[in-house]
């Protein structure tokens, strides 16, 4: 039972900012309430339920009046609320870039190319709406309407499509820059570090103006409803509700993708800024807490799991109250994944997830939590190949063309965004520097470089058009392409998968570079270039991150205070390389090869190592301190 007697306890901010507590009792009985507030030894009414307490009204509700104007002071209130975000992005992120920029740290056009019409956006809002709409708010006893002022300047509204159409393109250019310019990161944190962009990153805050928009169609339809047939502002709302849902249209899509990008930005937040996350291309799935069962006892541990389109991120929680809250163990890409119901006498609601990188046991908290996981995970896979199918089916499509009447034919393209690398050279897209071009006689996606080619073409009245190396010589009757291609291929530019299935040795190790921070790294000694260590990120990587030639190197197997377990180095003159293994065992057959390497005779393969170092068994979790987890989980 709730006592006869409620206390409410207001808090009003005065001017200077500062907070006073202002105690108030109500009683309520008999259907009457009697509201007295305290404010500095006066004695004052609320407003709003003044009129109850003359009258005594014995209910609350609101007049059809009160909450039009309840509508009509949201819509000042967050106006207000707008201007100042637009204001943080004109005024201080735009004009704090532009500044630098103008001093040639970074190019203007990046600047212009993130915040796009952010300044006529701005100025919209600040000058004409907002003030209209304080005016209006100010004389509503007299002109209770906001239709006239919405339909007289929702007109401007559609300048938000230039906005929302270059969303995609400055989320990728601040990433870009934001990684390759420290100048320029270091003006975002510093102002991200400021009380007036409240915690929240520059990212969060340009999504501001995507979904604004559709905030005033909703707004406006509740108004429409609360407001009377026969009103006079009825002509003029409505009017505003049809300008307002062409310009909201424009920004559904983005919206969806601002949704998914906040929870991206999130989750690279939570993971320690794990590389690739913020990506347009990653759509989030599905999260959750799950154990994972180890493969030689019965132990279970506890992990998370990230679901994307296109990956399964499988994590350790780190126990940490602020910052990263996960670290990432191993990816699973969805192609070629797996997903099967699994039974377990000691573990109930058990499924397997196989992927191409690890296979993993898990076991859900219920029976509908592991149907959960299992439908989400079916469903993923099953749309991943859906386009991955539609597109093999295009690139069939296209060499058709290719082979049979390149040049007579227009193409059909191949869309964007279903590539994110050079379809000839393979090196990846970025927004400013390795822009998507189309090859206009086989309609293949391809860098600049690879589209340095004008031919005439046939189908397009002999007119001189942009095209692909490759298409390039077959239209001119070239045959160098191919294998010129190859030639100007520089040492870091072979696939580790063309190295890993006929190396000498390979596997995953630690590595760090003398003082640098250790990372791991994907190590092949091949057998046609025994005398070179290659360098990769990853067993797939189509480019090694360095190479190392081991002649005349000094090999050193002495244990050092502050060494990893298993670790080893190879020294030459002022070049230090420090590597690390999962094992000891591991350890000295890595020393066997590379002691013969070093002296100049090509080592002999070792079979046992590279066995158990097939990329897709090595693909392990990494411990705390990066090497491979217990082989047991």
């Amino acid at each position: 039972m709730l006592p006869d007697w409620t206390f409410l306890v207001c808090v009003c901010w005065w001017l200077d900012a500062s907070p006073l507590i202002l105690a108030a009792v109500a009683r309520l009985k008999e259907s009457k309430l009697c509201v007295i507030c305290c404010k500095l030894g006066s004695v004052c009414v609320c407003p709003v339920l003044e009129r109850h307490f003359l009258t005594g009204a014995s209910d609350l509700e609101e007049t059809n009046d009160q909450k039009l104007y309840k509508i009509a002071s949201e819509l000042l209130q967050t106006e207000k609320a707008y201007v100042a975000r637009l204001n943080l992005l004109d005024k201080v992120f735009c004009c704090k870039l532009m500044e630098e920029a103008n001093k040639g740290t970074f190019p203007s056009d990046v600047v212009k190319g993130i915040f796009s019409n952010i300044t006529s956006i701005h100025a919209f809002h600040s000058q004409f709406l907002l003030p209209d709409l304080e005016k209006r708010m100010g004389e509503w006893d007299s002109a209770q309407r906001i239709g006239d002022i919405l339909q007289k300047l929702t007109p401007f509204l559609k300048m938000y499509a230039e906005y929302v159409k270059n969303f995609d393109h400055a989320m990728e250019l601040l990433k870009h820059w934001s990684d390759r310019s420290p100048p320029f990161k270091a003006i975002i944190l510093d102002i991200q570090s400021q009380e007036a962009c409240g915690s929240l990153t520059l990212q969060h805050h340009m999504l501001e103006p995507v979904q604004r928009v559709p905030r005033y169609e909703m707004l406006l339809k509740d108004y429409l409803k609360k407001l009377p047939e026969d009103h006079a502002d009825r002509p003029d709302a409505q009017k505003s509700l049809e300008i307002i849902g062409t310009a909201a249209t424009h920004s559904n899509t983005a919206i969806r993708k601002s949704e998914n990008l906040k929870k991206l930005l999130e989750i690279y937040e939570m993971l320690g800024e794990e590389d690739d996350i913020v990506n347009a291309s990653n759509e989030f799935i599905k999260e959750g807490h799950i154990l994972k069962l180890a493969a030689r006892n019965t132990s279970a541990m506890d992990r998370y799991l990230f679901l994307f389109n296109n990956m399964l991120l499988y994590c350790v929680p780190k126990f940490s109250l602020v910052g990263q809250k996960f670290t990432v163990r191993t990816r699973i890409g969805i192609d070629g994944m797996k997903v099967k119901e699994t039974y377990n006498e000691d573990y109930p609601h058990t499924f397997q997830v196989s992927g191409k990188e690890r296979t993993l046991e898990l076991q859900a908290s219920s029976e509908q939590d592991k149907e959960d996981w299992i439908k989400a995970f079916q469903s993923t896979i099953e749309i991943f190949n859906q386009k991955n199918e539609t597109f093999k089916n295009a690139l069939k499509e296209v060499e058709e063309v290719s082979t049979a009447e390149l040049g007579k034919r227009a193409p059909r393209w191949i869309r964007d965004n279903e590539v994110t690398l050079c379809m000839k050279c393979k090196e990846p897209f970025n927004a400013l520097t390795r822009r998507r071009h189309h090859c206009r006689a086989c309609g293949y996606v391809v860098c600049w470089k690879c589209s340095d080619n004008k031919v005439p073409l046939e189908y397009d009245g002999m007119k001189m058009s942009k095209v692909c190396r490759d298409c390039y010589c077959i239209l001119t009757g070239h045959t160098d392409s191919e294998d010129a291609g190859v030639k100007r291929r520089g040492i870091l530019e072979i696939e580790a998968a063309q190295f890993s299935g006929s190396s000498i040795m390979c596997g995953f190790l630690q590595y760090s570079e003398k003082n640098k921070p250790s990372q791991k790294v994907w190590c092949v000694i091949p057998e046609t270039e025994g005398l070179v260590l290659y360098l990769y990120g990853a067993p797939q990587d189509v480019k090694a991150q360095g190479t190392i030639p081991l002649l005349g190197y000094m090999v050193e197997d002495t244990q050092r205070s502050g060494d990893a377990l298993a670790s080893f180095r190879l020294t030459q003159s002022k070049s230090l390389h420090s590597f690390g293994a999962e094992s000891e065992e591991v350890k000295q057959r890595w020393l066997r090869v590379i002691r013969v390497a070093v002296t100049g005779e090509v080592p002999v393969r070792d079979h046992q190592i590279l066995d158990s170092a097939h990329p897709a068994e090595l693909a392990q979790e990494p411990s705390a301190d990066g090497m491979r987890g217990n082989t047991s989980e």
